[in-house]
């Protein structure tokens, strides 16, 4: 009789390990440090997301795994490349985020409770970075919710303000629907295969009886309605606009990049590995939800007034459902490739691609909100002008989100994903993808044309007559006490190593863009 005892590999655990296990230490430091000294929250947990990332690299080979049964041949964790990758890119989005929210508030508004929100942070990354080394379908879903549960109250935290409330109310609904849409999809796929691990649902679907093809082709449709609502992809999209505009600026680029990059992971693993067998149905349904949601998005991001209050953050969000539909259209290929590697990875390539710049981006974004709480694309007029370094990055990240040089890496993740549909005989899908990409030409293009133009007579520094006002949006005033409105000119260390990084990784990324895909086109099988 085999032994039910099961061995635990805490090396190959240790990326989820580390963020849990400094979620509960700062819980607890939290209630004995004096107020003075609650920044050494925010940078302890900046330094635990710096060190889970380093435990990636004694995994790099790719072979571990863990929580295994049958002889070892079904596991529940594995750490492959694939897990590794999108680990990476999750613990360094978090990372980012942490960055982000060591800013000073400036307009005297209560900051969120320090140990509250790095407790949830954490956790949350803790769950994103479980999610991508998931192997069944229950620990996939639960990974998923302790990603996405905390969110919640990270979106709400900030007492007080009606936006984060009502963007955290808009949020949890839509993913309490997803949740128990599937859930109930997983439960009809067990009820056809009797198994949860994904390899062995495979295989189940395969050899499915007749009686119960109906029900098992349900339970793949309704699994994947439930992850579209997660990855916010058309007609499901509708909570991002004003969930990003609600909530405080690091929380929005959390969620549109690690958020984003944990669910489309789930995707992945549920459509290529789990449903495979039912490629003929999950294939044509994700290539039209690509239409759909890239469509969607850039509609949405060119109709945004640039005097509009949060017009930026809005434009920004719009401005991922877009690229959400981009991350589909490789899946939707896989689903004609006989070995699904190669379209999986240059979804991977252009999820690390978008994760960089697009935090970037929202990293500016909160530069220039310090000074601007109105969050208005206009207060970006002349930006070179004042803060040039910034401009050239916000104008770099840009064109990487449009692909056009010197944006070398968005062209690149844009020419690759362009090329799996036509490779996998979609031509419609790429035609409709070219179409969308010179739509989002336009207002990515304004933007940055924006970032040079002459100043307006009169007007001072970018929104500098809203000074008085600023920081609400911008950071979340846990690194810094609550400070006179002339220290909004000064750009909080960690915001400004957030900018310099992403714009390194943005420029390494453009200097050698294959690499990245190359190794990515092998993270998977």
């Amino acid at each position: 009789m085999p032994s039910l005892v099961q061995s635990v590999d805490w090396t190959a655990l240790t990326p989820v390990v580390v963020p849990a296990a400094l979620a509960v230490a700062v819980l607890v430091a939290d209630l004995f440090l004096p107020p003075a000294r609650k920044a050494l929250l925010g940078w302890a947990t900046a330094a635990g997301f710096l060190a889970a990332g380093l435990t990636l690299i004694p995994l790099r080979d790719g072979r571990r795994s863990t929580f295994c049964q049958a002889g070892g041949q079904e596991c529940s964790y594995a750490a492959d490349h694939f897990a590794l990758v999108v680990q990476a890119l999750v613990l360094g989005g978090a990372l980012l985020t942490a960055l982000l929210s060591l800013t000073g508030e400036t307009d005297g508004d209560p900051a969120p409770p320090p140990g509250e929100y790095w407790f949830l942070l954490l956790s949350s990354a803790a769950g994103g970075a479980l999610l991508p080394a998931s192997r069944d379908l229950a620990t996939l879903l639960v990974a998923l919710e302790v990603t996405t549960l905390p969110a919640f109250a990270l979106v709400a935290l900030r007492r007080g303000d009606r936006l984060a409330s009502e963007a955290a109310l808009k949020f949890f609904l839509s993913s309490v629907t997803a949740t128990a849409v599937s859930l109930l999809g997983i439960s009809f796929v067990y009820a056809a295969t009797g198994t949860l691990n994904l390899a062995a649902v495979a295989d189940g679907l395969t050899h499915t009886p007749g009686q119960l093809d109906h029900l098992a082709k349900a339970g793949v449709a309704l699994t994947l309605v439930g992850f579209a609502f997660k990855l916010a992809a058309a007609p499901f999209h509708f909570w991002v606009p004003d969930t990003y505009a609600g909530a405080p600026l690091p929380v929005a680029a959390y969620l549109s990049v690690v958020g984003k990059a944990a669910g489309f992971s789930g995707l992945i693993l549920v459509t290529v590995v789990a449903f495979r067998p039912y490629h003929h149905v999950w294939g044509p349904a994700l290539g039209v939800l690509a239409a759909l949601t890239m469509t969607v998005g850039n509609v949405g991001a060119l109709r945004q007034r640039p005097d509009g209050d949060r017009a930026a953050v809005r434009l920004l969000a719009w401005s991922s459902v877009g690229q959400a539909g981009y991350l589909l259209v490789p899946l939707a290929a896989a689903s004609a490739a006989d070995t699904p590697a190669h379209t999986v990875g240059t979804t991977v390539a252009y999820a690390l691609m978008y994760g960089v710049v697009n935090l970037g981006a929202f990293a500016v974004a909160a530069l220039v909100t310090r000074t601007a709480p109105r969050g208005r694309i206009t207060d970006y007029r002349g930006l070179y002008a004042t803060r040039p370094a910034a401009a050239l990055a916000l104008g770099f990240f840009l064109l990487c989100l449009a692909g056009l040089p010197p944006g070398v890496i968005g062209l690149f993740a844009k020419v690759a994903v362009f090329s799996t549909a036509v490779g996998a005989g979609k031509g419609w899908l790429a035609v409709i993808m070219a179409v969308n990409v010179v739509v989002a030409l336009v207002y990515y293009l304004r933007w940055t044309a924006l970032l040079f133009a002459r100043r307006e007579e009169g007007a001072g520094a970018a929104g500098s007559g809203d000074v008085a006002g600023a920081g609400a949006d911008a950071g979340l005033g846990l690194g810094d006490a609550a400070g006179a409105a002339p220290a909004a000119a000064r750009t909080p260390v960690g915001l400004a190593a957030a900018i310099a990084l992403t714009a390194a990784a943005g420029i390494a990324l453009s200097g050698a863009p294959q690499i990245v895909l190359r190794y990515a086109q092998g993270t998977l099988l």
